[in-house]
Formats: C-alpha cells, structure tokens, sequence
C-alpha cells in the first residue's frame, strides 16, 4: 500500500477518536485555561461516564437518557471537587487526586465488575448501523457525522456559556480571584460550578466512546489528563486561542491532530504500550520550549498550587 494510501486509511478513525476525545478536551480546557484550576478529577470522570451509561444501558434504560445521566454523574464528581476545595479548603490539587481515587471504587460498584460489554445491546449508535446496513452507507462515516454534531452543539453551548454574566464571572475567577472577589463575584460557587461543567463534558465524551467501542471498563480513563492537556497545548498552537471562540475551537482541532499523530505513529511501529510515555514526552516538550527560549509564552498560571 502506498504512503498515502496509508494517510487515507487513519483519517476515519482519527476523525471519529479526535471528535469524541475533544469533549474531554474542552472540559480541561475550561479547568486549566479558563479557571486556572490543576483539576486531576478527569482521570476518574471520563470512566464515570462510561460505567454510568453502560450499566443503564445493560438495564434497559433508553441509551439517550443514560447518556444524559452519565453527564450529570460527570457534574456532580466536579462540584464535589470544587466543594472539597473551596467549602474544605483542600489544596486544588489534591481534591482533584482525592476524587479521582474515590470515583475508581464508585466506578466499580457502579458497573458491579472491572468490564462491562455492550455489544449485545441498543446503544447511542445501533440505529445508525441498522441505517448504514439497510442503505449501503458506511458506518465510520455516520459515527464521525454524529460525533461532529453533538462536538458542535457542546461547543457552542460553552461559548454561549462563557459570554453570559456568569460566565464572565468565572473567567474573572481564573484570571484573578482576588479581584472577581473584590467586584463581588462569588468564586467559590463559580469554581464549584465550571469543575461541575468541566468534568460533565467529560464524563459524556467518556459515555460516547464506552458506546462507540462496545464496552466500559474501569481503567479507561488512565492518563486522560495528559492526552488533553497534549491536545490543548497542540490546539493553541495551531489556534491562537485570543477569545473565548478560538480557545474551544483549539481544543477540537489540537484533539483531531493528536489523534492523527499517535495513529500516524502507531502505524509507523510505534508500540502500543509507548503511547503514553509518547504523549507524556510530547507534553514536556511543548510546555518546555519556552522556557528553552528564555520566553515566558506558555507558561501555565494555576491557582493553589
């Protein structure tokens, strides 16, 4: 097969994985860039959704409202991490670490097993399959239309989000705290709320991928935070993001391209167990340029830690 005949064969799939993973990336976006907040709960969330859903699922519950159910999981796990910091006054990054090992039981007695399979139930995409037989139409196509869609509306709905009034006072939270306080924002509630949001949009992109591959298991969302914060990092500098529209969008694009690498790298030999030594790799190289640089460009400002 010809080079690019190989190029040809990824994009499908880094569509369908870069779409789907760049829910996960826009809800560290809000985390890390929007409220300056280490939030480490996406490693625990991300699997939340996926066992949520699926063990609804497996019940016989209808696979939209158990998508729904596995978002609102999601918000929940992140305002009990922004109660732990701000209400408990727990350092920002443990109460993320503190949650993330607590949510690795609940996801287990969530799902009653490490593993749950739904290849043999109705999910999100079964109607979809059932068309793309009937009418000849290829199923990687319509998974990746489906997946751009809900991409687009999540997408817009956080930039509607960060333009109203409450969203501007979280903006004014991560940006500087002390002066959201001093013009009277409440930044304890608008940090419980956006970790809410932020890991909500987690736990539905890990709901969408448990359906899109047939099965949940408990250690899926191991190094999440890293494949998005590489995502973010790849997205802005590619998309600089200088308003709220361009920092989403940064987040979608540095997914897709992200995905395209570590495919373009799988096929190239890279082992699967090096994937995330790759992408920690990749992280520390972007992070450290400027600093090689002598530059201030990049640097990270998180509160509490």
């Amino acid at each position: 097969m010809s080079r690019e005949g190989a190029l040809l064969n990824i994009l499908p799939i880094t569509f369908e994985q870069g779409l789907a993973y760049s829910l996960v990336a826009l809800g560290i976006a809000l985390t890390f860039r929007v409220l300056s907040f280490p939030d480490l709960t996406v490693d625990g969330s991300f699997p939340l959704g996926g066992a949520v859903a699926a063990r609804l699922i497996v019940a016989g519950v209808d696979p939209i409202l158990s998508t729904i159910a596995a978002f609102l999981a999601g918000f929940a796990a992140g305002c009990l991490t922004g109660l732990f910091n701000t209400r408990l006054k727990i350092n920002s990054l443990l109460s993320g670490i503190l949650m993330m090992t607590i949510l690795y039981s609940v996801n287990l007695r969530i799902m009653g097993r490490a593993n749950t399979p739904l290849l043999t139930v109705d999910t999100l995409f079964t109607p979809m399959e059932k068309w793309s037989e009937a009418h000849h139409w290829d199923r990687a196509v319509l998974i990746v239309l489906t997946f751009l869609v809900i991409t687009v509306i999540c997408k817009a709905l956080t930039d509607l989000f960060l333009h109203t009034e409450y969203g501007l006072a979280m903006r004014a939270t991560g940006d500087n705290e002390q002066m959201g306080r001093a013009l009277g924002v409440n930044t304890d509630n608008a940090t419980v709320f956006g970790l809410g949001i932020s890991n909500g949009l987690v736990a539905l992109g890990g709901a969408l991928i448990a359906q899109d591959q047939g099965f949940s298991d408990v250690g899926m969302g191991i190094g999440m935070i890293v494949a998005g914060l590489a995502s973010i990092i790849i997205g802005e500098a590619l998309v600089r993001p200088r308003t709220v529209f361009r920092l989403t969008l940064a987040a979608v694009v540095g997914s897709i391209v992200y995905r395209f690498i570590i495919a373009l790298g799988m096929r190239l030999g890279l082992a699967p167990t090096d994937l995330k030594m790759a992408t920690g790799f990749m992280v520390i190289l972007a992070l450290g340029i400027p600093a090689i640089r002598g530059t201030r460009e990049g640097k990270i400002h998180l509160r509490g830690i």
